[in-house]
């Protein structure tokens, strides 16, 4: 059995060559893992921002709910507009929903150091830091506790899945996530798959799928046609087929948690 150090490094080199190769490809094949980065801005963004466990959190919802979702950021961190506009949306239905920042207010902000970004910023790493906010949450009274992961964010939220450490999941445009990791899996699970992705093309979701069939894990899995990896949270506004796409997997998101809690 590989021991934790090689599978670390492992991760690691996953990461630089996905990210690596996103940089290279073709622009016909859209915004992929670090393409299209957010501008960080508080525009029509309505939570607060605390801090749980530590981290610095954007909070939003009822402070009393029973129910609480966890969003894990991709790599360009909590403070994008768009992932707190989504986050403020899910807390809406009645959650309270918490963005913590996993990367210590240190974002990936340009390739020149990006191995060494990788090495400081691993889902593992993420994994040991989101297990005390969960804590919290629940010192809180919080009794059910979802979580959503994007792109580098997923994995967390697999991880976290694996070991029960939350009672829902979903996973959007995900990276580094395997098949092995879905068949580990055994809480619900949505996941939200891009038409155009090389981190995770369709026909990876659809293996996803099987596994959560074979397994008899309840699930939400969908393919989106016509948008690439990361459109949930870096949709261009001016392109209005992929803010229709986005604001679908946003309501679909919603409902997922709904339907689970």
């Amino acid at each position: 059995m590989k021991n934790k150090s090689t599978s670390f490094k492992s991760l690691i080199d996953k990461l630089i060559m996905s990210l690596t190769t996103s940089r290279s490809s073709s622009s016909m094949s859209g915004p992929q893992c670090c393409e299209n980065p957010p501008a960080i801005s508080s525009a029509a963004v309505s939570g607060e921002l605390f801090q749980i466990a530590s981290l610095n959190a954007h909070v939003s919802g009822n402070p009393g709910s029973k129910s609480a979702v966890i969003f894990v950021s991709d790599v360009f961190g909590y403070e994008a507009p768009k992932l707190r506009q989504l986050a403020d949306k899910v807390a809406s239905a009645g959650y309270y929903v918490v963005v913590p920042d996993f990367f210590h207010g240190d974002p990936l902000t340009s390739f020149n150091d990006i191995e060494n970004w990788l090495k400081n910023h691993s889902p593992e790493q993420a994994v040991e830091f989101a297990k005390p906010v969960i804590q919290a949450l629940k010192e809180k009274g919080i009794t059910k506790i979802g979580a959503a992961g994007f792109c580098w964010g997923a994995k967390v939220v697999v991880e976290l899945a694996k070991i029960a450490e939350i009672q829902v999941a979903a996973i959007l445009h995900p990276s580094l996530v395997t098949l092995d990791d879905i068949k580990g899996v055994k809480i619900p699970i949505g996941i939200f798959g891009a038409e155009i992705d090389q981190r995770s093309p369709p026909e990876l979701i659809k293996e996803f799928e099987a596994a959560v069939v074979a397994n008899e894990v309840n699930h939400f899995v969908k393919i989106y046609p016509g948008v690439a990896h990361g459109w949930t949270v870096r949709y261009k506004d001016e392109d209005e087929a992929e803010v229709k796409c986005a604001n679908e997997a946003h309501q679909d998101l919603v409902d997922w948690f709904g339907k689970s809690f």
